[in-house]
């Protein structure tokens, strides 16, 4: 298909229809499957991560580096002039002058697109407040693709912090486009958003509340375990009233189906047993590890010639 990504922003996964993702999940196997290099010689993409990252930081840089370009940026926004009060406009309008492509992590929702609307390069949102986190969802479904041999028709479970927790929002919203049946369980306190369970009923999407992970793991191809968001609380108050129950341990998966893949992702805290990583059903360090690749096409589609 016509390269549609030519310099363009990646803000939110419901800007992208169901050709746009199937041909981005398309490329990244391709890449996942030769060795792609130099596509992005002499390019430089400016890394701005106001927030902590580990996966998505390095994997953005890793995928820039083996593309033949380069990085500049930071990792501590108290290392800019942030902390002396310089606004995020006019900090991204100076990026601007030196990068080809702005990476942005922010603890603000809206703060990618302020940051696309201020420049004239592509901006890519890699997570803003609690609102989307659109290369983890490429990246997720990609993994799905990968692990259950095509992505239609899956019943796939959000167990945790579905409040604040972006990767589940971006991921639910692109799942409307391959008729998932989704379940969703969490603490009543950290429920999916009511506009997204809107936007799912609007679409046609089936989905269901439930109080614990047993009472459905017997129908699931994908269990999708999510950390408590603490960091997104209002405060100690809200903090003190949720709780995560739900540990995935291998007794757990007894009356699990065989193709069962668990996903997460990262970093976990509680939510699985480290007795999982050994079994069959584990697959969150193969989901980390397809963010190379899955962001290696999206620079590539953005600022390389038509793929």
């Amino acid at each position: 298909m016509k390269n549609c990504f030519k310099k363009r922003d990646v803000i939110s996964i419901k800007d992208f229809n169901r050709s746009e993702i199937l041909h981005v999940l398309h490329v990244t196997k391709q890449n996942k499957e030769s060795n792609v290099s130099n596509l992005l010689n002499g390019k430089i993409l400016g890394s701005c991560f106001f927030e902590p990252s580990t996966r998505t930081r390095l994997s953005f840089e890793s995928a820039m580096c083996r593309l033949g370009g380069s990085v500049i940026g930071f990792s501590d926004s108290t290392n800019t002039s942030t902390s002396k009060g310089e606004s995020l406009h006019d900090t991204v309008k100076t990026i601007e002058n030196y990068a080809d492509v702005i990476v942005i992590r922010h603890p603000y929702e809206g703060a990618a697109q302020l940051a696309a609307d201020s420049v004239n390069i592509p901006v890519i949102n890699a997570g803003d407040g609690a609102n989307q986190h659109p290369t983890q969802t490429f990246l997720d479904l990609f993994t799905i693709q990968e692990c259950q041999e095509g992505v239609e028709d899956l019943h796939i479970a959000f167990v945790g912090d579905l409040k604040y927790g972006r990767t589940v929002h971006s991921l639910a919203q692109a799942l409307t486009h391959f008729n998932a049946r989704l379940y969703f369980i969490s603490p009543s306190s950290l429920e999916m958003p009511k506009s997204i369970c809107d936007e799912l009923r609007q679409k046609g999407i089936k989905f269901s509340f439930h109080q614990s992970v047993e009472e459905i793991i017997s129908r699931l191809d994908i269990l999708y375990m999510t950390r408590l968001q603490s960091e997104r609380f209002s405060g100690s108050l809200e903090y003190s009233r949720s709780n995560h129950p739900y540990v995935i341990r291998p007794n757990l998966l007894e009356k699990a189906k065989e193709n069962l893949k668990i996903m997460h992702p990262l970093p976990r805290k509680n939510e699985i047993d480290p007795a999982i990583d050994e079994t069959p059903h584990s697959y969150y360090f193969q989901q980390a590890a397809n963010g190379l690749f899955t962001r290696q096409t999206l620079l590539s589609l953005i600022l390389g010639d038509d793929l």
